[in-house]
This record gives C-alpha cells, structure tokens and sequence, in this order.
C-alpha cells in the first residue's frame, strides 16, 4: 500500500519519552506497534542516533540496538584528519615550541561547528569518530592537562544530539608522535626515554619532512608509515607496552620505570578526558588507541622486518641498523623501491647518518647511550669499528624468564582491561559501565585468534581499519585492481586479480569479509565496525584537480562502500577535514583523504545554519558545496530496522537498492547469514531507511515487494523512508526493491567480459577459422 507524502506540519507526531523520565537502556515500546499508527508519524528521521529517539543506543551480539530493539546499521566519518596537528602548527620551527601548542578549535571553531554538523546530517554520516590526540590534552608536561581544550572539546560534543550526531572519542597515534613524524604523544614522552627531539630526523631515527608540509613528491609520496619500524617509534611503543620487560634499567621521575611512567601518565589523560566528556549524550564511547604498534615485541629478528605487516618503502633501516645510526654510526640501508605485483622490492643501498648525528640526549636517562645497547642487545666493537648483535632473539622472549613472549596476552590485553575499568568509573553521571569500548588490532592483521572472551572489554566494539593497500602504494586506481591482502597471506597473484568497476567491488568484498569474519571468529558475535576506510583523492596524478572528473575516484569509493554494505558493517570515512585544500591536502604526510574540500566551498564561509534550522530541516542545498563525489559517498542505507538486516545491495548509476531483513528465523554465523535468535524483544513495527533528497528532488520514489497491508511513506524533509509492516506475520522474511522514476542516468558497472566479449569472441572465431582451414588442408 502506498501512502501519499503528507507534509510535516499535517502530521501528527508521536513523541518519544525524554531520557530524563526512562531509565537508561530499559525497553521501551515504539509508537508503531500500536495498531492504528501511520508511517512515518514519529519526529525521528533514520539517520538520527539521539537519545530522545532511539532510547539509547546499546550492543546485542552482532548489532547494535535502540531501546526497541531495533537494530541500528551506523555510518558516518572520522572528524576529522586535522584533529592530528595544532592550530599554531609551524612547518618552519617544528619541533620547537611543543610545550605552548593548541588543539583548540580541533576539528573546527565552535561557531563553525553548527554548519560542518548540518552537513553531516544531510548526507546521513551521522555517526562519528572523533579525533583526539595525547598532544592535545597534555602537551605542556606530565600531569599538565589543557583545560581550554577540554572544555572546547565537551562544548562540541555537546552539540551533536541537536543534529542527530552520536560520536566515540578516538584517541588517535601514528608512529607514536608528530615529534617521530606522525601524531599523537606529546613530545616530553620522547624526552623522557632520552631522545633528543632536534637530531631525531638526521640521525635516521625518524622521518620528519611529512609533518613539515613534506610528502607530496613522488620521492616523499606514502613514506610516513615506514616510521613504524624507526628507532624513535619503536623504542616508544616498546617501552610504552613492555617497558619492563625489555627496558628494566630505564628509570625516570623517582625511579619510576618507564612502562610505569608512561602508561600511568596516558591513562591519567584519558581519565581526565573521560570525566569531561562521558556524561554526554552524544557519546557513545571510547577507542583506546589508534592503529596499537608493538615496536619490538616479537620482533624474530635484529636484521629485518616482516614483509607482510611492515610498510617497506624508501630507506628501510633494519632494527640494528637503527640502533648503529642512532648511536651516530653512518650506516648503509635498503632501499625499496613500489614494483608489481608485490607492493614493494629492493634496489639498492643508502648511506644513511653520513654526519655521525647521535638521537641520544647526552643528559637524559641513557647517559646519551642507545637504550638498547645499554640493555646488552648489540655492542660497539672500538677494535674492529663495527657493531655486533648480541641477542638476536631478544624481543621474542623474556630476557629474564626465557618465557615466550605474545604482544597481545603479555601487554595489550591486560592494558586494554586496565584502560576500560578506568575510563568506565571515571564517567561522572555513573553510567560508564554503559559506554561502548571500541577496540583494534594491528594495522594490516586479522583479528587474532586469542581474543577470547576473557580478553574481551565489556560492551566491545571491533574496530579494524581497511584500506586498499595497492591504491595506497600507488595512488592511482582504474581498471585493474589487485587483492594485495591475500597475496600477502600466500594466495596465488594470479587469483588476486580483477577487471573492471564489478570487479573492484568483488576484489574490495572479498578482503572485507575477510577481515569482518575473521573478526567473527575469533571474538564471536560482537559488533564490528570499520574505524576507517577511505582513498586518496589526489590519485592517478591528481588529474581530477585540474580535470574536474572524478570518475576513478567516485568508482572506488563506490566499490568500497557497496563492499562495506555487502559485509552488513557499518563504518566512519577517512576522513571529513573542515580545512582541507587542493595543494596541502589534509596537511600531514602528504595525505588528500577528505572528500569534503574547503576551498571547493565556494560559499561555505557564507553559510551557517540558525539556532531554528537544528530540527528537521536538512534540505539545504548549500551545504553540498565542496563535496566530492557525493553520489558515491551519500547514498541509501537501512538504518534502523525492526529486525535483523539479511542484505542490501544498492546501485549508484540507478539510484535502485534492494533490501531483506528477517524477524526470528536461525540462520548460521556468518556475515550473509546472522543469527537470528537471541534478539532483544522488537518493540516497534516500523523501519527507517536513509534515502538522500539528492535523490529524490524531482524523481518519483518507488517501492515493491510490499505485502498485502504493508505500508510506506517517504519524507524528503527527513530524507526517511519508512516502511510499516503489517504486523500480521511473526517469522517472515521482508524484501523492498526501490527504485525512482525517472531513474538516474549513471554509467552501469563493467566487467572483464562486458568489455572484451566482443574482441575476445572475434578473435576465437578467426583462430576457429583458421583451425578448421588447416584440419581441412590435412585432409585434402
């Protein structure tokens, strides 16, 4: 049954019962499963994750669920890549001034931030993983905590409920720190290991020029992952989770021991963070840290690194190596140069540290000696004038014990439990058992099996990140694309390789999956989402700048989130970057990842919604100014189902989709085939599926597949679409194909047949031709 659009202002709307009047996550009945309901009736709209309409978002198994049991499908963006560096960042003086910089005004000033998060609500990226840093709170010393900062940051976050906005805070590290050239710690962290902040570049202990305006060349171009395996980020990381294990005589402050100190000091920070902004309804919870690296745990070997999980490109020093050039030894190193269809291989040699420049601080704790040379690990042999490792396998095992050493159940599991009960008791309202504890593992590995449930925080969210490694590498995409993440597990190349927009869609589902189910397995059923994914958009030679065709670019992130849907994850976008600019990008590392540009906005400075345009509007055409490939990026989803989600499958070049999902039927443990028993009690009848005005306007929405008194209505203002079933079948299976009229006009997906049928038929036919002369040739 259709149902003609009836204005908002004709409607009449259910409420639903302030937060203040329920208690938090008690099941609530929706206004729809009273039998006379309308569609659409309520004052909620799909995409909009408050508390007052969803009752409090909570985690059930695989899904997450509103407080009448709907299951909640949350997608959204990261806010954003410049929450990594400071206001008065200085490409010209850094490092210097560390101890006076601000992160307020991080991702935008405050009385910018009501037109960034209308924006966001009108494309339905409603869901958020707000970027914070160590650096920004505790930049000045240890136990100094910026004030300023947290207060701007619970002013933000306050706001979020207005716009239907629901966030976890973030807190965010690359290679540990921009002082080892990425973001994250403050830099007294480094000093008090012994570092010496201004030698770090040239003595080869870090690689600095990406967080000083560098690597938009082809030289510097994707290099600031290869800081992982330097001497500063992994001596960081090593001591951070390990400290005591492998670094026993570094003593600071009273005696401490550096693991102590460090990992005191950051959970001391995230308390203070926690007590700021726990309280908040549009908080939903927390991640611990970013993209979590071992340094040197479980390193097998001095003189190498593993191929498969550690970027080698450019100068690639080996652990030893790293120790020689920081002791001011000029050392020569590998070289790796991108190649096919393995991402990277040697070809050559770089004499790294020719001027002798020691990263050591002559008046730190080490005495200005290598940390590691200090704890018998190598020596520096004066007669031969070499150096000589003395335990190759000193990162495997206990150096005391001889015990076999596992990062994650030795150092990231412990330290994860300690964090969550921390962060927990430290929400002042007295509800942090209910926050949400968003957790990954290493960059570029699966779920680990250990990850039991006894490892597990309470209330776990899954938080992998997942990128194409081969755009990465390459910042270009076309045609061909390859599954670099099963090359890297031994599949044969030959299987990895894929033609055409179809193809990329089946290459980007296949990892995804992968990634999503092997989650699955290990953790059993817990919620994942996808922390990040994204593309450059400055690939294939930034031609699109200069072109203003973004057709690879729109293709990509297609595949990517039709990849994304076809898992039934839900996910944030690297990244939306309120100052993002067509030269510097996002300014960090040489990195373009937002979609949104600010210097495409033509008229974003002019426009700034009003307190009265919070509620429902969202059909303001200007804030679609400086988006990119939007009609990639913005697009239907199912967001709050009174069911369990079966499948969706949407077509960009249509503008059609096709949606299942299912009420108590027992499937298998799978992400096509979710179970289905066990669910809370489903409290509402009415689902609510996000479809963009752009859309829309001007088009006829069409929905099949509705039984017999089911009904619909689509509102364009609230950019919902909501579906009533008619609540006489308990155990059924629904199915809505949707379609518009007139339908978009897009380019229909390719593939390797589609493209070359023709030729390829063509060419058998003559050497069928030719076969057949010669058999006849014989016979005669």
């Amino acid at each position: 049954m259709y149902l003609p659009l009836v204005p908002s202002k004709f409607v009449y709307f259910y409420f639903f019962p302030p937060p203040h009047l329920t208690d938090h996550f008690q099941p609530v009945h929706h206004p729809s499963v009273d039998p006379t309901y309308v569609a659409g009736s309520t004052s909620s709209y799909a995409h909009d994750w408050s508390r007052d309409t969803t009752g409090g978002i909570r985690t059930h198994g695989r899904h997450f669920v509103d407080a009448y049991g709907r299951v909640c499908n949350l997608r959204g963006v990261n806010l954003s890549g410049n929450c990594k560096t400071p206001v008065n960042d200085d490409h010209a003086t850094f490092p210097a001034g560390a101890e006076t910089v601000t992160f307020v005004g991080r991702p935008f000033p405050l009385d910018k931030a009501p037109q960034h998060l209308a924006r966001l609500r009108r494309w339905g990226l409603t869901f958020v993983r707000f970027l914070i840093t160590w650096e920004a709170v505790e930049h000045e010393g240890p136990g100094i905590y910026d004030v300023s900062y947290l207060s701007y940051l619970r002013s933000v976050l306050s706001l979020l409920p207005q716009y239907g906005l629901t966030a976890f805070v973030a807190l965010h590290q690359d290679v540990w720190s921009r002082y080892a050239g990425g973001s994250g710690a403050p830099a007294w962290t480094l000093e008090h290991v012994g570092f010496d902040l201004h030698a770090l570049e040239e003595s080869g202990a870090a690689w600095l020029r990406g967080v000083c305006g560098g690597g938009h060349t082809e030289a510097e171009r994707g290099l600031w992952p290869c800081g992982y395996q330097k001497l500063a980020a992994s001596t960081m990381a090593t001591c951070f989770w390990a400290g005591d294990v492998f670094a026993p005589k570094l003593r600071v402050r009273d005696g401490v021991s550096i693991q102590r100190f460090l990992q005191d000091a950051f959970l001391d920070m995230w308390e203070a963070v926690a007590r700021a902004v726990g309280d908040l309804d549009g908080v939903l919870g927390f991640e611990m840290m970013n993209e979590p690296h071992p340094g040197y745990v479980d390193l097998p070997s001095l003189h190498g690194f593993d191929y498969n999980t550690d970027l080698h490109l450019g100068d690639v020093p080996s652990a030893f190596q790293s120790f020689l050039l920081g002791t001011g030894h000029p050392t020569n190193v590998d070289h790796w140069t991108r190649s096919f269809p393995m991402p990277t291989r040697r070809t050559g040699k770089t004499l790294l540290n020719p001027q002798g420049r020691k990263a050591w601080r002559e008046d730190g704790p080490t005495g200005g000696q290598d940390l590691w040379e200090m704890h018998g690990v190598w020596e520096w042999d004066d007669t031969k004038n070499i150096g000589k490792v003395l335990r190759e396998s000193y990162f495997v095992n206990d150096p005391t014990t001889g015990r076999k050493i596992d990062w994650y159940t030795d150092f990231y599991y412990p330290f994860l439990k300690r964090w969550t009960e921390r962060v927990r008791n430290a929400v002042s309202n007295g509800h942090g058992h209910e926050k949400l504890s968003f957790a990954e593992p290493i960059p570029n590995e699966f779920c680990p099996t250990s990850w039991t449930p006894e490892h597990q925080p309470p209330n776990m969210v899954f938080a992998p990140h997942w990128y194409d490694l081969r755009v990465l590498f390459d910042k270009a995409h076309g045609e061909f694309s390859v599954n670099v993440q099963a090359i890297s597990r031994g599949v044969n190349p030959l299987k990895t390789f894929y033609w055409g927009h179809k193809g990329a869609r089946d290459n980007f589902s296949t990892q995804i999956r992968s990634l999503v189910e092997a989650g699955y397995s290990s953790l059993g059923e817990r919620p994942v989402i996808i922390g990040e994914c994204g593309l450059p958009m400055d690939m294939n030679g930034r031609v699109a700048f200069k072109s203003d065709d973004w057709t690879w670019q729109r293709r990509m992130m297609d595949a990517m989130i039709t990849a994304l849907e076809r898992a039934s994850v839900g996910f944030t976008l690297w990244n939306y970057n309120p100052e993002n600019d067509d030269t510097r990008g996002d300014d960090w590392n040489g990195e373009n990842f937002s979609w949104f540009s600010n210097s495409r906005s033509a008229h974003a400075h002019v426009y700034a919604p009003k307190r009265t345009e919070l509620g429902l509007s969202q059909d303001t055409k200007e804030l679609d100014f400086g988006g990119r490939i939007l009609d990639a990026v913005v697009r239907p989803y199912p967001a709050k189902t009174a069911g369990i989600p079966l499948s969706f499958e949407y077509e960009m070049a249509t503008g059609a989709f096709a949606y299942s999902w299912a009420q108590r039927l027992t499937r298998g443990p799978s992400v096509h085939t979710p179970p289905l028993r066990g669910h809370p009690q489903l409290l509402a009848r009415e689902t609510e599926i996000f479809v963009p005005s752009q859309l829309t306007r001007g088009r006829r929405l069409i929905v099949n597949g509705l039984k017999a008194g089911d009904a619909y209505v689509y509102d364009e203002a609230r950019q919902t679409l909501f579906i009533l079933p008619s609540g006489q079948a308990v155990s059924v299976v629904h199915t809505v194909r949707v379609r518009f009229d007139p339908p978009l006009e897009g380019e229909l997906p390719n593939d390797f047949w589609g493209d070359f049928a023709g030729p390829i038929g063509a060419v058998s036919v003559v050497l069928l031709a030719l076969v057949a002369y010669y058999v006849l040739l014989e016979r005669i």
